[in-house]
């Protein structure tokens, strides 16, 4: 636990950095158009998962870990860097970005969602190691 629990804090707190330098760099989060730019924020979960589970693997499954294992921990590791990156967004809409609407932002933090889910799934295939055969 210890692992996803270091891995989600870095994803969430690197996510809502990424959420106040979009608003430092100029682009305006508030509008229904996405800017080329925030696509590169698909690095964070996606890098941010494969590292924590490949060390997750490494150092705590000796190197051999199934599917369904890689699942969960990635799972873990999500849903703190979800609450972490939540936290973020709230903070972002409250005094931020005060007078904008919120369901134009909402639909950035499903997508965000739907990005970690979508990732969770690559890498845990990526990084599984063992085989189960269903006969």
């Amino acid at each position: 636990m210890k692992n996803a629990f270091i891995t989600g804090l870095v994803i969430g707190v690197l996510s809502g950095l990424w959420l106040f330098a979009m608003h430092l760099l100029g682009y305006d989060l508030s509008k229904d158009q996405v800017s080329p730019f925030e696509y590169v924020s698909v690095i964070i979960p996606v890098a941010g998962l494969y590292l924590g589970l490949r060390s997750y693997r490494a150092h705590d499954c000796n190197g051999q870990i199934g599917f369904l294992e890689a699942l969960i921990q990635c799972f873990k590791i999500l849903v703190l860097a979800g609450v972490i990156a939540i936290f973020a967004a709230i903070l972002y809409i409250s005094y931020v970005s005060a007078g904008n609407n919120v369901r134009d932002f909402s639909g950035r933090m499903f997508a965000a969602l739907l990005i970690g889910l979508l990732a969770s799934l690559g890498v845990s295939l990526v990084l599984t190691t063992k085989s189960n055969k269903v006969d």
